[in-house]
């Protein structure tokens, strides 16, 4: 799996986004986002039950990792149909505006490195992506335990910092001074 410290690998992957028409073939890029930091999270399977609980909690967030001049980038191993379907199904799925990477294919997250063996499925990650594309932070969970989207915003602040942060930190809170 990669990790911190790793670059985004190349891609070149379909996306769906909003829920006004069918997808035609559109695509999102490693280099998508120049000079923006990414938040990219990978859920196993549409049409699911722990999925959406994330899939809204990032979004209710959105605004807030914008702030923080981040992108959010949803994906799972469904294709853009199905992320349409999904979206047309669900009034706050339909909300959460923001790409879906239709990765059905697996090619990303086979070079991610989070594929589940049995299940073909992504796991549960998500990658905190600075501006240069280098991986700054991860979190991976088995398919049935769903993360917390303000932790991701919290670690994301805190790499931000470029400080040492301690246990618990959150914005605004003082960080570490090393005695000299």
């Amino acid at each position: 799996m990669l990790t911190v410290g790793d670059k985004l690998p190349e891609f070149t992957v379909p996306v769906q986004q909003g829920t006004d028409a069918l997808p035609a073939g559109e695509t999102l890029s490693h280099d998508a986002f120049p000079g923006k930091w990414k938040v990219l999270f990978y859920w196993p399977k549409d049409f699911t039950f722990v999925c959406p609980t994330e899939i809204v909690g990032y979004s209710e967030l959105k605004e807030d990792f914008a702030d923080r001049d981040a992108v959010l980038i949803g994906a799972s191993t469904d294709t853009a149909h199905v992320h349409l379907a999904w979206r047309k199904s669900d009034p706050d799925l339909a909300a959460a505006d923001f790409p879906w990477i239709a990765d059905n294919g697996a090619v990303l997250a086979s070079k991610l490195g989070i594929l589940d063996k049995n299940e073909h499925v992504a796991f549960r990650a998500t990658f905190i992506i600075d501006p240069d594309n280098v991986i700054q932070a991860v979190q991976v969970n088995g398919l049935n335990v769903g993360r917390n989207p303000a932790e991701t915003l919290r670690v994301l602040d805190a790499l931000q910092t470029d400080e040492l942060c301690p246990c618990n930190w959150n914005k605004g809170d003082d960080v570490l001074q090393v005695a000299a």
